[in-house]
């Protein structure tokens, strides 16, 4: 069962740290072939259990090793109808693995959750189309409508939380928290920015925040920025004003490549793990509420602990 759907700790003064960048570790570090990036396609192969669990054993004893909790993150990214049936997975398909995902995640959560690391599961999904280009976009009711039914499924299994990766415009942060909302899971709306500091669309990463809060009567739990580079963003929030407060997670990718440019790339660039550290660092001090940190395209265990290493944790 969930615990923390109604209380969830990392709203109060305990820091969290996550996981790293899933689909490239498997891809690039251990040669998985994931179509669409989808990962949780590696729970149909022999081993693909043990494989997601090893996966996230380096960072959970990095929690330990920092007395701080730890974001169970489910891969079902890529989990969502459209996404599904592009590599052959029906509905009925994408609702036991969506189910198994988080199921794998309350079995390691039972044997590695302690007093000092309490671990929070949080069901993750993604946006309808490309995370880094706006190209197919809705409205707020039909991003409702699209995403209740990843949504509903996540709401009836543990996960204590809903979170949101690689928006790229507001209306669809819209309709997944109104979404979220309806079945009473807190949700976690993450954005990715251009080079700029904008959204793709964009946006001023400023109005979709207030855009969201206001449409929703500050409706998610908290925002995050993930898959951007801190150089891409630290311009954007060196500002007085209510919205960074919002902020209380950073996914931050490894390189400071814009998107364009990563998407041309064959090899992983995974930049330079204590530089990213001293970014985070930066970023703690603008950011008055972070209590979230952890990596995205190109980061693993190494980056995660040289911002553990470089942030204040207590």
């Amino acid at each position: 069962m969930n615990r923390y759907r109604d209380h969830l700790p990392q709203l109060s003064d305990k820091w969290f740290i996550t996981d790293g960048g899933l689909e490239t570790t498997l891809v690039f570090q251990h040669g998985y072939d994931l179509p669409a990036f989808a990962a949780f396609d590696v729970l149909r192969r022999n081993g693909g259990d043990q494989v997601l669990e090893n996966y996230f054993q380096p960072y959970i004893a990095l929690a330990k090793k920092n007395r701080v909790g730890f974001i169970l993150e489910s891969p079902t990214w890529r989990a969502s109808r459209d996404w599904g049936r592009q590599i052959g997975y029906d509905a009925d398909a994408l609702k036991t693995m969506n189910r198994r995902c988080v199921d794998l995640l309350s079995t390691i959560r039972r044997q590695q959750e302690t007093d000092a690391t309490p671990m929070v599961i949080s069901g993750c999904i993604g946006p309808r189309s490309d995370g880094y280009t706006v190209t197919q976009k809705m409205t707020a009711e039909a991003a409702q409508r699209y995403h209740r039914e990843q949504i509903d499924i996540l709401s009836r299994t543990d996960a204590d939380m809903i979170s949101a990766f690689t928006l790229n415009y507001a209306e669809e942060a819209i309709g997944i928290t109104r979404a979220a909302r309806a079945k009473g899971m807190p949700v976690a709306i993450g954005f990715t920015l251009e080079t700029d500091g904008r959204l793709p669309s964009g946006e001023p990463l400023g109005d979709a925040i207030t855009g969201v809060d206001q449409a929703t009567a500050n409706g998610p739990a908290y925002y995050m920025i993930n898959c951007a580079h801190p150089t891409h963003f630290e311009q954007a929030l060196g500002v007085d004003a209510p919205w960074v407060a919002r902020i209380r997670a950073v996914r931050a990718n490894a390189s400071a490549k814009s998107h364009a440019e990563l998407d041309a790339v064959e090899e992983l660039d995974d930049g330079d793990p204590s530089d990213l550290g001293k970014h985070y660092a930066k970023l703690q001090a603008v950011l008055p509420r972070l209590s979230v940190v952890g990596g995205c395209c190109g980061t693993d265990h190494r980056h995660v602990d040289a911002i553990c290493r470089s942030v204040t944790l207590h």
